[in-house]
């Protein structure tokens, strides 16, 4: 048995015995143990266990496996220690339990079941028997089961060369198939009108590639051979279809290259025994279709499937609340329903099932709407709403309540006169018409362009922006507000909007990144202005905060960002406001978070805690110190703008690290390697100037226009405005300057502000290289930072990423300059110079209140105490210690200052080198790795060092230790998108690399016993 089971077995009789220990005899009692034990051993098959989920048949196993394609893989059923385990099989079976794979146990004896057959008996108190039971489980796949997994996987894999067949087709269509032309510009006329002024024909093109790769999969699948002609979209698109396949183009012959993915997809989904499977089933070959045909579109457009426990959830919450706070429900006439970007329907159909029987047809017929832009999902949209309806009333009707149409489109009031079809222009009148009273669903989760080379921004709309700018941004105190145009929140926007100030209640699930992040709080203003009630259930699962986590594991979407379900209540008769919170726990697997929701089932069974936001419109207050408020600012934008003799924070200048968007070509580890790679870029810059300048078409859209080979060049969107503007570069070798690119990590650096994409005040801190000899920073975590708080001390330009690469930092200079270098002046005020010198007395100088933060930053109980303000402000420095430690701290923070500025130059840490005699030695270094346990770092393959010391891993700058971030930096690397290599070994010193590793353990050894040696600060506990 290896250890994998041995473990998870361990730990199942521990819990086992421990829960008998408190009396637990009975299978409600006991149950829990088995759960989790098979929980755990599925999860590594990528199962998850879905506990008492009812069957198509009705029955409600203890628990339901599903894959990743959310197909049943196997059940479980737990019995009484107290039943006869043989009868009660025979009862269950005899109920009609599946028995294609799965065990009975009553905690003594399990059986189980596969393909009809009883394939094991065994004694669960023998550990190996056990082991054998859940690996035979676990492995089960069914012959259906496994060729389907084949077919999606290799259907995804081959999606981009037929479609790239498909788009050839096209192209040569449009050369000389005039019928064909004159169909595809009128279709394209169409899509203006109701998708986007701006949609190209390429984005046409993709669209007929998609009906025609997927088409017969509805049709099949669903079987609905009228597919296509009942439609209304998909008619529309049949014509231009048939246009394209009037001359040599044959589909049939096409498309018989990929019979035998879509026979294998078509067997399995025949085989699932009810409509709700056959739903989930195709939204996960959704999901495939888009993985493998258009990442750019699956996105931009946040294409994840919604969980049926999330759906579940938010739909039995709304039906509750429309009870608790207006005494309706989802059946009452007149409540409208609207699902805004509805995606293959799941929230619509869920919507359906709970509605009475006697007042469905209405609410069928009038009260539900829904929108989708996007054609994939509109069709299997279009068809689970209509599948449903006819299951539940027994007869077929179009549902005329969805639309093909941009929701945040229909927001700017342009009324069209027609929009895609005169069927389509009709109900999109009829929706805009509805005075809604619910909308919920799952709007795009994307946070926005992370490459400008992609070309793949989030679409602009002039309405809702303007909307967003005046609440939302104008509310915000924060300085960089681009997160507010995330798609999403246009989202919360547009439907506080469309509530138009009547009763209701807007619930979707997001990103929620709302909730706590600094450039969110005038949204959390305004929402709760906007609503009476609103209720946050957190979900957790933000992979970029909390890096022990991963997103295909504990995110319910396995996305990168968290995610929350919000209920937001606007109730006239309610002058209160109330804001209530939970979250569950960071480490809960996607499972664990699914099965809560089921057990809780509505927003009434979930423990709320009562959050009372404070002046700040900071939500989650727990753990923030009150004092901290009453100590000295470091910096305010306030104190930026006051003239010197107003300001009253201890710095008046502060900003940011240099921002460059492009750091794999504006950075270099050698001069001469740094300027061949600025010439190349600029060269190629310059070129698309020129071009810019001349082109023909004077309509042209700067981000189709130019070219986004990363070989040449990387985008962002000030550097195309630079283009637009005809602004040339020029090469001035003066600009490479010395930076530091993370920590211990002097790079050079291409200063440019044309070239960078910000350098925020770094002109005025290091206008020259001059200044590096006698001007130096503190940069320390700005507010809102994932990391942990960190600070260090930089001579050299930071970078604004110098801690961590998702946060920003902040620099705080102990002198100022003109840009030009001349008239230095020291950046501490007055002000704070005259409150230190009452605390402190009169001998007190700039410099040793420079230090004296420097000190106090690193100081373990400031970080603890105010570490939840820090994540919120930036720091506020208290004149807590005693008139004699003053000078300690003083003292302290010029030698850890020392240390950290000249860490080139102090002396090497003892450690131990371990030589392999059997290879020449080498101190070129390619990449250095540590050992899980931190003992051993293996630098080459003819050197291994060994002896770090524990408390050299103790000094951390953000989530790393000072050494781990040389071992990551220090390593050749080449960028895949750029195809550009950097390489840090010195030709002039190729010691340096290896002599640093045992300085910079020096330096942190030597930090940790200054920063422990710091006097207590003297600030009494609430």
């Amino acid at each position: 048995m290896n250890a994998f089971y041995r473990n998870a077995i361990d730990s199942y009789y521990a819990t086992l015995q421990e829960l008998r220990a408190k009396g637990g005899v009975g299978e409600q009692h006991l149950r829990p143990a088995f759960q989790t034990l098979l929980s755990h051993i599925c999860k590594k098959v990528n199962w998850t266990l879905l506990p008492e989920q009812r069957l198509a048949n009705g029955k409600v196993p203890d628990g339901t496996l599903r894959d990743e394609f959310l197909l049943p893989r196997g059940y479980w059923e737990a019995k009484d220690t107290g039943d006869d385990l043989p009868s009660e099989i025979k009862k269950k079976i005899a109920l009609g339990y599946p028995l294609t794979n799965i065990i009975f146990e009553d905690t003594h004896r399990a059986v189980l079941y596969q393909n009809g057959d009883l394939v094991l008996a065994i004694d669960l108190s023998d550990a190996e028997n056990l082991a054998f039971l859940l690996q035979t489980f676990s492995s089960h796949a069914e012959p259906d089961i496994v060729k389907f997994e084949e077919a999606v996987t290799e259907f995804k894999a081959r999606i981009p060369e037929l479609a790239q067949g498909v788009l050839q087709i096209i192209a040569n269509e449009r050369k000389g198939n005039t019928r064909f032309i004159e169909a595809f510009s009128a279709f394209h006329d169409l899509c203006c009108h109701t998708l986007d002024p701006r949609i190209t024909p390429s984005q046409i093109d993709e669209m007929l590639v998609q009906h025609l790769l997927t088409e017969r999969l509805f049709r099949t699948v669903f079987d609905n051979p009228d597919f296509t002609r009942r439609n209304a979209i998909a008619a529309e698109i049949e014509q231009v279809i048939d246009a394209l396949t009037s001359r040599s183009f044959n589909r049939g012959a096409f498309l018989k290259r990929l019979d035998r993915f879509y026979i294998a997809i078509e067997d399995t989904a025949r085989g699932l025994s009810d409509f709700s499977e056959k739903q989930h089933f195709l939204n996960v070959v959704y999901e495939r279709f888009f993985q493998g045909f258009s990442v750019k579109q699956a996105d931009t457009m946040g294409i994840v499937y919604t969980p049926q426990e999330i759906v579940d959830f938010m739909c039995a919450s709304v039906e509750e609340v429309l009870q608790r706070e207006f005494g309706k429900s989802l059946s009452t006439p007149g409540v409208k329903i609207l699902d805004p970007c509805v995606g293959t329907g799941n929230f619509i159909v869920n919507i359906l099932r709970r509605i009475n029987r006697r007042d469905l047809k209405k609410k069928y017929a009038s009260d539900l709407f829904c929108n989708e832009i996007m054609l994939l999902p509109y069709y299997i949209a279009s068809m689970n709403i209509e599948h449903e309806y006819y299951q539940l009333t027994g007869e077929y009707a179009p549902f005329d309540g969805i639309c093909f149409t941009d929701t945040l489109e229909l927001a700017e009031g342009k009324q069209t006169s027609f929009v895609f079809s005169e069927e389509n222009t009709e109900r999109v009148k009829r929706e805009i018409g509805a005075e809604i009273t619910v909308i919920l669903g799952n709007p795009p989760y994307n946070v926005g362009q992370q490459n400008e080379n992609d070309n793949n921004k989030n679409r602009r709309y002039q309405v809702v922006d303007e909307q967003i700018r005046a609440t939302y941004a104008k509310d915000s105190r924060a300085t960089l507000k681009t997160q507010l145009y995330d798609a999403y929140v246009k989202f919360f926007r547009w439907a506080t909007n469309r509530l138009a100030g009547r009763n209701g209640i807007v619930c979707f699930v997001s990103n929620n990144s709302f909730v706590d992040q600094i450039a969110f709080d005038g949204m959390r203003k305004h929402l709760l202005q906007d609503f009476s009630s609103v209720y946050h259930l957190d979900l957790n699962g933000n992979v970029r905060q909390n890096p022990k986590i991963s997103g295909s594991k504990h995110n319910v979407f396995g996305i990168q960002v968290g995610v929350g379900i919000t209920i937001a209540i606007h109730n006239t008769s309610k002058d209160q406001r109330g804001l209530h919170f939970f979250r569950v726990p960071d480490m809960w697997t996607r499972g664990d978070k699914l099965a809560f929701l089921h057990l809780k089932n509505n927003v009434d069974h979930i423990e709320w805690q009562h959050l009372h936001p404070d002046a700040k419109q900071v939500w989650r207050t727990h753990g923030m110190q009150v004092d901290f408020e009453t100590f000295m600012p470091l910096g305010t934008k306030e104190g930026k703008s006051a003239s010197a003799a107003n300001v009253q924070t201890i710095f008046q200048r502060y900003g940011g690290g240099v921002k460059t968007n492009r750091d794999e070509w504006v950075y270099g580890w050698r001069r001469t390697d740094l300027s061949k790679k600025i010439q190349l870029l600029i060269e190629h810059y310059n070129a698309e100037v020129d071009r810019w300048l001349r082109r023909v078409d004077r309509d042209a859209r700067i981000d189709d226009f130019v070219s986004n080979d990363e070989a040449h060049i990387k985008w962002s969107g000030d550097l195309k405005n630079e283009v637009v503007k005809g602004n040339y570069a020029t090469f001035d070798q003066a600009k490479i300057r010395r930076a530091l690119y993370r920590p211990f990590n002097a790079r050079f650096l291409y200063f440019d502000r044309q070239i960078n994409n910000s350098i925020y005040l770094n002109n005025y801190f290091f206008p020259k290289p001059a200044a590096e000899n006698e001007n130096q920073v503190i940069v320390l975590s700005d507010h809102g930072h994932r990391a942990a708080f960190s600070v260090v001390m930089s001579e050299l330009i930071p970078d604004i990423h110098l801690l961590a690469a998702v946060d920003v930092f902040q620099c705080f200079p102990f002198y100022s300059y003109s840009e030009d270098g001349s008239n230095r002046t020291e950046n501490i005020s007055d002000w704070a110079l005259s409150q230190f010198r009452a605390q402190y007395g009169e001998g007190v100088s700039k410099w040793d209140i420079f230090y004296y933060i420097y000190a106090l930053l690193h100081h373990p109980e400031y970080r603890e105490r105010y570490a939840a303000n820090l994540k919120r402000a930036l720091p506020h420095i208290p004149l807590a210690v005693s008139l004699a430690d003053f000078p300690v701290y003083v003292a302290t923070g010029r030698k850890l200052a020392d240390l950290h500025l000249h860490y080139d130059a102090v002396d090497e840490f003892p450690l131990n080198w371990i030589e392999n005699n059997k290879i020449p030695f080498s101190w070129r270094v390619e990449k250095m790795c540590l050992s899980k346990d931190k003992s051993t770092l293996v630098v080459n393959d003819s050197l291994t060092l060994q002896g770090f010391p524990e408390e050299c891993f103790d000094y951390r700058l953000g989530n790393r230790s000072a050494l781990e971030w040389v071992i990551d930096q220090y390593q050749v690397s080449t960028d895949k998108r750029s195809g550009l290599t950097g390489d840090p070994n010195r030709e002039d010193d190729p010691e340096y690399i290896i002599r640093l590793v045992g300085r910079v353990v020096t330096v942190s050894v030597e930090t940790m016993k200054l920063i422990r040696a710091l006097p207590e600060l003297g600030i009494v506990s609430d």
